[in-house]
């Protein structure tokens, strides 16, 4: 039995397929079209989807998609009202969709992919709930799900239980605290939906200067977290910015222009809200964990990907096990509502073994055959070596141990927003300058941002504070203590962007100013090339431990294909192009033609 998950329309849309229960592919639309965030019907995700199986369309017992459309109309008509005539201006903008599509949904989903059998509408947080409970290892959790907005939800608060899933409480527009920490995303001059990333990577540069202000003003945050947000100084319901003069005259000036150089305010802002958030959250945890008394806790919604607030809630909150869905945000919406179809419409039996999950590493892309990539090498005349595994990850090994830059391109792609080792670049972990290196001439993105490691899953407490698997890369946790470098008097001294390159540890690339790091655990069975390749390191360097980036520059999805691949390497400073065992040298290459021909060439414009 196959059913397919959609979510779209707002942002990330992507498709999944389940079979019998068994998660067998999902992707974001993005990926395939290189629209960053893509909100339009995933078409080129169902396609991939369904071709992963040899699927017509009709063989699917059911589609499932991941809101309810005539709720969310029910919201914007009620805000607009409640609002009028503030909003004028947005509202009539949203119409035409609505009046066009979305209104019309199950027969929308039906003529786009030819499909004539039963849709279903879960709701919004029901289908975040399901992707955060049913992929885990747990049989019995407590369930949390954090976001912008779905239909009128932005919190909700359950349990789940064998193939039950129970939302008992939860907090209603247009009080958010995705939404709260997307106003502070767009003051601090980043992009909403995308640059929330960056004000969790900025704020250990500053100070919680302006929390007291939050909380006096912004928001009134009970014991239980439930919270109220204060209204009178956000414009999100009626127009089409965030925050508002008021607000603006409260924090003390308007918006950061985008673009423009970072001053201490903007770290202090990332700092207060982001101190703010990890309140919040670990307020609903402890009131969640008193509702059900679970050991386990499961989380999912664009909230949930704050792995900054995910890992002081597992060091410091009453659960013993915390479950993050890794496409937490939107795109995961079609894994759920794909599960709710399987567990909740058609009442299967679900099993766990409270020790795997059903995610598969969140691998679950399009793959690329070696004779596909050959294929592709060859008819554009491009020079590479091949290699077998075992002698592909040594020479990596070696050439990440000599610090060049790995364009690494294997398996299956990830699912979800981050790369976990089949989309990625690596490098050194070790090497002072990395850091800025891939962040400059690599990723074309500001030098304040941290990378990841990637550690061996069964050395990861040789490294960081961490005593658990972090497979997704959503937990948070300190370099060792006696791996930590201790700051000088003079480092001490230093403010804001001024300590970025200030060395912390004996592996500095992957060390944030705050001597923690966003930690990536490798499974030898998930993804088992690249943990040989980190073995290999290992082996060589005495590190278990590399550097490890989405395969992208700014701006632009993760690469999905080859072409993708190689159009990345040869735009920036990557010195090797890994395509499954195949190794491109950057010195080999003809230089790269005119940006718009090229990718006419490759079939990407």
């Amino acid at each position: 039995m196959y059913i397919l998950g959609i979510s779209a329309f707002y942002h990330d849309s992507a498709a999944c397929l389940i079979k019998d229960g068994d998660i067998v592919a999902a992707a974001q639309e993005e990926r395939f079209t290189r629209k960053k965030h893509d909100h339009n019907f995933p078409a080129k995700a169902i396609t991939y989807c369904l071709a992963s199986q040899n699927l017509k369309p009709n063989d699917l017992a059911l589609v499932a998609f991941y809101d309810k459309p005539f709720l969310k109309f029910e919201r914007i008509l009620e805000t607009y009202l409640a609002f009028a005539p503030l909003g004028f201006s947005s509202f009539i903008k949203s119409m035409p969709l609505w009046i066009k599509e979305k209104l019309w949904m199950k027969e929308y989903i039906k003529s786009q992919i030819g499909y004539s059998g039963k849709v279903i509408f879960p709701e919004h947080h029901e289908s975040h709930a399901a992707s955060a409970f049913f992929p885990s290892p747990f049989n019995q959790a407590a369930i949390l799900t954090m976001d912008g907005v779905g239909e009128w939800t932005t919190t909700s608060c359950g349990a789940g239980s064998g193939n039950k899933i129970d939302l008992f409480s939860e907090i209603k527009f247009p009080h958010s605290l995705g939404l709260l920490y997307s106003a502070f995303t767009y003051y601090a001059g980043f992009k909403v939906n995308s640059g929330e990333y960056k004000v969790m990577g900025l704020a250990p540069y500053g100070e919680p200067k302006y929390t007291s202000l939050i909380f006096d003003h912004i928001i009134d945050l009970k014991e239980d977290g439930s919270f109220r947000m204060n209204m009178d100084y956000f414009n999100y319901c009626a127009g089409l910015t965030m925050t508002n003069s008021k607000f603006h005259d409260l924090f003390g000036g308007p918006p950061r222009i985008p673009e423009s150089n970072l001053t201490q305010k903007e770290m202090d802002i990332a700092r207060s809200i982001q101190d703010v958030t990890e309140e919040i959250v670990f307020r609903l945890g402890k009131h969640i964990h008193k509702e059900t008394g679970s050991k386990n806790l499961c989380l999912a919604g664009g909230v949930a990907l704050n792995c900054v607030a995910n890992g002081k809630l597992l060091k410091q909150g009453p659960f013993e096990n915390i479950w993050i869905q890794p496409a937490a945000g939107d795109a995961g919406g079609a894994l759920g509502a794909a599960l709710v179809g399987w567990y909740n419409y058609f009442g299967n039996p679900r099993l766990a073994d409270n020790i795997n999950d059903s995610q598969k590493g969140s691998y679950l892309g399009p793959e690329f055959s070696n004779d596909e990539i050959l294929s592709f090498l060859n008819s554009k005349g491009l020079p590479y070596q091949k290699f077998s595994d075992v002698e592909l990850t040594s020479r990596i090994a070696d050439l990440i141990g000599s610090e060049k830059i790995i364009g690494w391109f294997s398996g299956r792609m990830e699912f979800g927003p981050r790369a976990l080792g089949s989309r990625s670049i690596i490098g050194d972990a070790r090497s002072p300058k990395m850091q800025a290196l891939m962040n400059i001439k690599i990723k074309f993105r500001e030098g304040f941002r941290p990378f990841a490691p990637s550690v061996l899953e069964e050395k990861v407490s040789d490294y960081f504070e961490l005593s658990c698997p972090s497979p997704y890369m959503l937990l948070v946790a300190d370099v060792k203590k006696e791996r930590q470098k201790k700051m000088t008097n003079d480092d001490e001294k230093l403010f804001g962007i001024d300590k970025l390159n200030i060395l912390r540890s004996d592996i500095p690339a992957v060390t944030h100013i705050d001597y923690s790091a966003r930690i990536q655990t490798v499974n030898k069975k998930t993804n088992p090339l690249y943990h040989r390749l980190i073995s290999d390191f290992n082996d060589k360097y005495g590190y278990a431990v590399i550097v490890n980036t989405s395969f992208n520059v700014r701006g632009e999805p993760i690469v999905c294909t080859p072409a993708d691949a190689y159009l990345c390497f040869m735009r920036t400073n990557i010195d090797y192009l890994v395509l499954g065992n195949y190794l491109l040298s950057k010195d080999e290459q003809l230089p790269l033609k005119n940006d718009s021909d090229w990718k006419k060439e490759f079939g990407l414009d």
